[in-house]
């Protein structure tokens, strides 16, 4: 064999061996992270998911990506983002944001797995089927918040003894409304006080609400 031909052999042996090297190399799995909220509203707790992974074993850049999906404060907008993270096929999917954004998750896929972080009851929302045996592929972290409502109006009337009604903000596309406004006005009745129920869809309704409770 001739020394040139010698040498393309070599070089085609080795560029071989590298893809197959690199073909052999196990694929960084991509973490999906979708939230109802903005960015800037989250970043607290983006660092806290982030030191979470990083105590797991895994640095964003390094072993893992992450894809960061935002509906900033926008709901209508769930679905295309979470359907973009499946097409992805991102190896899981973390919610943040409320219930409304697990429930879109949920919608969107069956089989990767979904994890989410919520205040409200996940079982009540229809996200799992109980708490100690959540089934299918959506679990995650309930801060156990439910029932708070009356403990607020508690204080409320500790602080204003003399007020009569008391103004409740409410979003109406969240899907915790038809649990929270019974829960309230069962606990608002319970003190004897009138719930005021304002609706604010968005962040540029909330000014419109508040002039309607002082209005009333």
């Amino acid at each position: 064999m001739r020394r040139r031909e010698f040498i393309t052999l070599l070089g085609g042996a080795a560029a071989s061996w590298s893809l197959a090297a690199r073909a052999q190399q196990p694929a960084i799995p991509e973490v999906g992270f979708l939230s109802s909220t903005s960015s800037a509203a989250y970043a607290p707790l983006v660092a806290a998911f982030l030191e979470g992974l990083k105590e797991a074993g895994f640095i964003e850049g390094r072993n893992v990506t992450i894809t960061y999906r935002w509906g900033d404060g926008q709901f209508d907008r769930l679905p295309a983002l979470v359907d973009n993270l499946v097409s992805r096929k991102v190896a899981v999917i973390m919610v943040g944001g409320g219930g409304v954004t697990a429930l879109a998750a949920k919608q969107a896929t069956s089989t990767i797995p979904i994890v989410f972080a919520t205040g409200s009851d996940p079982v009540k929302l229809g996200l799992v089927a109980s708490l100690n045996r959540p089934g299918g592929n959506i679990t995650g972290v309930n801060s156990l918040a439910v029932g708070l409502g009356q403990k607020r109006l508690q204080l409320l009337r500790d602080l204003l003894p003399t007020a009569v009604t008391i103004g409740f903000l409410l979003n109406p596309g969240s899907p915790n409304v038809p649990f929270d406004i019974p829960e309230m006005q069962s606990a608002a009745r319970a003190l004897g006080r009138q719930l005021l129920i304002v609706n604010a869809g968005t962040e540029h309704d909330i000014d419109t609400a508040l002039a309607s409770v002082v209005q009333q």
